[in-house]
């Protein structure tokens, strides 16, 4: 007869073993902060999931005793729930994309573009994440649901939502650059939850790779993080997204990603579901499908959900309401699957309630009760949205009107909980706070592709009153920066109020690491500066830290603007002269109106100046006529504009432009 074996988490005593305990195993739980100086074998030897061949009823009864009058616990071993996190450009949807085609998710002749998880044209365009995104797999019998997250800070919100969906999560780490801003705050979320962490290495084969540095600054920040013994002996998997290999050493890979397959399933522990329990689901993402109308995604933890089935939506204010579940999906592999059965532990997609937020719970009709609400961090940047009162208005744009403007804004709030609206001063202005400017201009260029028109003012950072005395938030900026440059980037730096915590080399390629308390008015127009001294070498990675003391005032831009003076069209004539008094964003042939900006003044102060200015056609025949040569205009991006801008200043959006002008509003009160 076969002997059973169960182990328990959490120290627990085992219910019984096959074989004695190893004295390295014990060794190492005793002395953990020493853990990555011991031979990696033996660190591998610590067991880290539940495993045993008892069945579901035997592992009840002996895991979790229930009282009487309450549902048992029990786990489901053929589902595993992992979020794959890092800072951005780390690797996460490449190495998404390998796990989707070793899994035999697609046809072998079937064309599957880069990236597959960065659905949104976006996404696309600037090679960020910005939506965390569902997909599965199945590996040996085992279903595993796997999220593929935003790496940069600013959608820290969509991280935060999507870890209540999961037990686990992966760690991609870079094999040069290591842990990074952005994979301090996830790797704390995730500590946070009590999740389960396998740290990937990814990028293993780029020749300037350093495993055992970026292992080792990993263990370090999971020490500066508070981390648990179990979780500080995270299991290491090197790998290479884009070949589609992985290994537990990196001078050993193997052909494929089965050993980051091995380790999710042996390190990622079975959901701990309430089988027999009310049914509880807590809605951790909306989606819209113009056919089937809003779609709720969330983790069953509770309970059996059927399709037709009448359902409590309940909030956390105990307002509850009844809803019917009229279509019901999984997911496998890359695509929603229809379903009539969901059982706990499962990640799904609910439709047939229109009304339906992020944060509220879908319970039992009869005894449901609410989880405990999606909470995020709160906004620091805030920037006004007011419609288009330029002279160009409604000529690109189908919503014009302050209805549009409002109607778009609140439907923002229903799937993004970071951000928060609010009325302005007027009915036509509205104020928009989010967690950086990337935050704000996605939104931006969303709405404008979608066809609206309308005004940003400068952004504005959201400070805050305690004990009298004014606090405003302060981040952390890391430089990455060749060593010849690295002087003009600390001065930028320390003009803004930068305070250094850290400096150390970055690799052989002769680069420097820069860290730096620094408040977030100062990061406004920063990353433009930084590139400019730095010749487009220098890299900028921010993470909100906290709060702190006001910094005193900044050094704001040393330069003016060039405004137009009239209406009209540009000539060459006239911009050949007013390209002596700086940096020009128009060409030839460009409708212009009174009050917008056409250039960067060379000096400090606005100057406005004739750009529609034609020859006099008089006494042409005396005068030889002369070549014009004009210098190539500056093109400004949507970013850069909102950093360009100043207190007096707005910038008009349209589906077709992005215009720079005064406030008409600042001008008539001077």
């Amino acid at each position: 007869m076969q002997m059973q074996t169960l182990t328990l988490r959490g120290g627990v005593p085992s219910a019984r073993r096959a074989a004695p305990p190893q004295a390295s195993s014990a060794h190492l739980a005793a002395s953990w902060p020493c853990l990555l100086r011991v031979p990696r074998s033996l660190r591998r030897r610590r067991p880290r999931s539940l495993r045993a061949s008892a069945s579901l009823e035997q592992e009840v009864k002996e895991v979790a005793p229930a009282p009487s009058g309450k549902s048992s616990q029990a786990t489901r071993r053929d589902v595993r729930n992992i979020a794959i996190v890092a800072h951005v450009d780390h690797g996460k949807t490449t190495l998404v994309d390998s796990m989707l085609r070793q899994a035999k998710v697609f046809r072998d002749n079937q064309v599957v573009q880069e990236r597959i998880m960065d659905s949104n044209d976006l996404e696309r365009e600037r090679g960020i994440t910005i939506l965390s995104k569902n997909t599965s797999i199945t590996y040996k019998g085992t279903k595993i649901n796997i999220i593929d997250t935003p790496g940069h800070s600013d959608f820290g919100g969509e991280v935060e939502r999507v870890l209540n969906m999961v037990e686990g999560v992966l760690l991609v780490v870079d094999s040069v650059e290591g842990p990074m801003p952005q994979t301090r705050f996830v790797l704390k979320k995730a500590l946070e939850f009590g999740h389960a962490v396998v740290v990937v290495v990814n990028k293993i084969d780029r020749p300037t790779a350093r495993p055992e540095f970026v292992v080792n600054s990993t263990f370090e920040l999971f020490i500066e993080l508070n981390a648990t013994d179990e979780q500080c002996d995270f299991q290491t998997v090197y790998a290479s997204g884009i070949k589609g290999k992985a290994g537990l050493d990196p001078e050993n890979l193997a052909d494929d990603l089965g050993p980051l397959f091995e380790a999710i399933l042996r390190c990622i522990p079975e959901p701990r579901i309430e089988k027999d329990g009310a049914l509880q689901m807590l809605v951790s993402n909306t989606e819209y499908d113009e056919h089937k109308g809003r779609i709720a995604i969330g983790r069953l933890h509770a309970g059996e959900l059927q399709r037709g089935m009448e359902v409590k939506v309940c909030t956390p204010d105990d307002s509850c309401r009844v809803a019917k579940v009229s279509e019901l999906f999984v997911y496998q592999n890359f695509s929603r699957v229809p379903v009539e059965y969901v059982g706990a532990g499962d990640i799904c997609a609910v439709c047939g309630m229109s009304d339906i937020m992020i944060g509220e719970t879908i319970a039992d009709k009869v005894t449901g009760t609410p989880l405990p609400t999606i909470k995020v961090e709160e906004p620091t940047v805030r920037m006004s949205f007011s419609i288009n009162t330029s002279p160009f208005v409604g000529r690109e744009g189908k919503y014009v009107t302050s209805r549009n403007l409002r109607d778009r804004l609140y439907r923002e709030l229903e799937r993004n909980l970071a951000m928060k609206v609010e009325d302005g001063e007027t009915a036509d202005t509205f104020l928009v706070s989010g967690r950086g400017t990337l935050h704000l201009t996605i939104l931006i260029e969303n709405m404008r592709r979608e066809g609206y028109e309308f005004m940003i003012g400068p952004p504005k950072v959201i400070n805050k009153t305690v004990d009298g005395k004014t606090l405003e938030p302060y981040e952390i900026a890391a430089v990455e920066v060749p060593e010849e440059y690295m002087g003009s980037v600390v001065e930028l730096l320390g003009k803004r109020r930068g305070q250094m915590v850290n400096m150390e080399a970055s690799g052989p390629e002769g680069t420097t690491l820069l860290k730096y308390k620094i408040p977030t008015r100062g990061l406004i127009g920063l990353r433009n500066a930084i590139l400019t001294a730095s010749r487009g070498r220098a890299i900028l990675n921010t993470i909100f830290d906290s709060y702190g003391p006001w910094a005193g005032d900044l050094s704001s831009r040393d330069q003016g603007s060039l405004v137009a003076f009239e209406d009209g069209s540009t000539t060459s004539y006239a911009l050949l002269n007013a390209q002596e008094r700086g940096v020009l964003f128009v060409q030839p042939g460009q409708d212009v109106y009174k009050g917008q900006i056409v250039g960067i003044h060379q000096r400090p102060g606005d100057l406005a100046i004739n750009v529609c200015k034609k020859k006099a056609a008089t006494n042409v025949r005396s005068n030889k006529e002369t070549t014009v040569v004009l210098d190539e205009p500056l093109s400004y991006s949507l970013d850069d504009c909102i950093e360009f801008i100043q207190e007096d200043e707005i910038v008009e959006v349209t589906p077709a432009s992005i215009r720079m002008c005064k406030n008409p509003k600042i001008s008539k009160k001077k």
